[in-house]
């Protein structure tokens, strides 16, 4: 109930409690640095700014502080008298800043933030701290702090350019009628058929003698790709996609592999030509590319300066330039007649290497190239079957890339259900999947999908040599810091 006098006052439309109404006026705006640095107008009283220190610089007048809060690249400058000057200010503290923001007088920034009051709010052991100021530390050294290596100009620009490109690419499928689907983390299919799975079982589960069923009653695994989930829905939505965590148990240390990592998946029903889904393999990464170009200029921009020189060239000719195609047979064929040495075999049925794909890339001139009809007996059972002749082989397609090699891999889908059924039942899988084939008996339409593994990409356009240095929390065999 109120109080007599606050009732009155609140019929009044007064506040009752004014003290704390002035109080709450005087409360300063809080604003990011981005949003800081991007007003023009200047002389914005009653502004409030929270970030960490990048920088101290105390001179006998004045103190200067830059200050960022991870909005962007460039660092709000902070300009405050030298009574305001705290032992606890220091590289890498947290602070809030009150003040103006001004025109700046200096040629470094257009604004700055005149400070009236400076607390701080996380004290940080410059002793200690693994990071310090104006000193480069590469890639490897910044692997072993992933509770802390956002702070840094690099990873927090990469994160930013994380962020976007996701959402360019949802951008993308959803300006061309996709619709995202949550496919499932844990599933009992292995899509890739190479037996590279993490099997998921309850730690909790004490399990009754002879009883091998597991949780599920089913063995489950960590989800390789989406796709066959993906093709489910493609029965009742012509265009679907999915963005998410896949797993695979490879033991492996190269600088393009990763136990835990990202792809992009999509499913395309009515078509019956590889060309329509290699063309949306080739939207999809100028489209993105280019989104990033225009939204992330200066984080990109510092890639291109320190990390990869000369990869904005190399940007533009990607997406200038039409991707090539090449058969399996005409990749094998160049390859054979080059004369270089390599480390795997290139006789007709072998699969591709990394070596192989760099050497077919730099051949055709750093454009991507699309290698399309693999053999027959290279790919998982869910592609369609070419039926041509003695070289069998399937509908298949690899983009490859400058640097990296495979970046999508995709098909058309073996829609008939004979041949399907034919070859699941050789390699003894009919049982396992006659779910799959209940779906080339109801309503089938021919059809066929992608998947881009999201690190990879990254990688490609930034110039990044290894797969770690791209995703917040790597996991890869013997590595799971946090």
């Amino acid at each position: 109930m109120y109080a007599p006098r606050k009732l009155a006052a609140a019929l009044l439309g007064l506040c009752p409690w004014r003290h704390c109404h002035r109080r709450r006026l005087a409360v300063a705006a809080g604003i990011s640095v981005r949003e800081a640095l991007g007003k023009v107008d200047g002389d914005t009283k009653n502004i409030k700014v929270q970030g960490w220190v990048r920088s101290v610089r105390a001179q006998k007048e004045v103190l200067f502080l830059h200050v960022n809060d991870g909005s962007s690249l460039e660092s709000l400058q902070i300009v405050a008298e030298p009574s305001l000057r705290n032992r606890a200010i220091s590289f890498g503290s947290s602070v809030e800043v009150h003040g103006t923001l001004v025109n700046s007088a200096g040629k470094k920034q257009k604004v700055e933030l005149r400070a009236d009051e400076i607390r701080v709010i996380g004290e940080c052991d410059t002793t200690d701290f693994p990071f310090k100021i104006k000193e480069h530390h590469p890639p490897e050294y910044l692997r072993q702090f992933p509770h802390l290596r956002c702070r840094t100009n690099t990873f927090g620009s990469l994160l930013r350019i994380r962020s976007e490109a996701t959402a360019a690419i949802q951008d993308y499928f959803r300006s061309n009628g996709y619709v995202h689907i949550h496919t499932p983390v844990i599933t009992s299919n292995d899509c890739e058929g190479a037996g590279e799975l993490f099997q998921v079982e309850a730690t909790n589960r004490v399990p009754a003698p002879g009883d091998d069923a597991g949780f599920f009653g089913v063995p489950a695994f960590l989800t390789v790709s989406g796709q066959l989930h993906l093709e489910v829905m493609s029965g009742g939505l012509a265009r679907v996609f999915t963005f998410g965590p896949t797993f695979r148990a490879e033991n492996s240390q190269s600088r393009r592999h990763l136990a835990e990592f990202y792809m992009v998946e999509a499913e395309i029903s009515f078509t019956e030509s590889l060309e329509d889904i290699m063309q949306v393999m080739e939207n999809l990464f100028k489209s993105t590319t280019t989104s990033l170009l225009s939204k992330c200029p200066e984080d990109m921009n510092l890639f291109f300066k320190y990390v990869s020189p000369g990869q904005e060239g190399r940007l533009d000719r990607l997406i200038k330039n039409k991707f090539i195609v090449m058969s399996y047979t005409e990749a094998l064929d160049i390859l054979q007649r080059c004369g270089h040495s390599f480390q795997h075999r290139t006789e007709w049925g072998c699969d591709l290497q990394t070596e192989h794909e760099k050497y077919l890339v730099r051949h055709c001139g750093d454009v991507p190239v699309f290698v399309t009809d693999y053999p027959y007996d290279l790919k998982p059972f869910y592609m369609r079957d070419n039926e041509d002749g003695p070289q069998h082989t399937v509908a298949a397609v690899d983009l490859l890339v400058p640097g990296i090699g495979e970046l999508f891999g995709g098909s058309l889908r073996e829609e008939r259900h004979h041949i399907l059924q034919s070859r699941l039942k050789t390699l003894g899988l009919d049982h396992t999947y006659q779910w799959y084939l209940d779906l080339r008996k109801y309503g089938t339409v021919p059809h066929g999908g992608f998947g881009m593994g999201f690190e990879r990409f990254l990688q490609c356009i930034l110039g990044v040599d290894n797969i770690k240095d791209v995703i917040p929390f790597p996991r890869f065999p013997y590595s799971c810091l946090l």
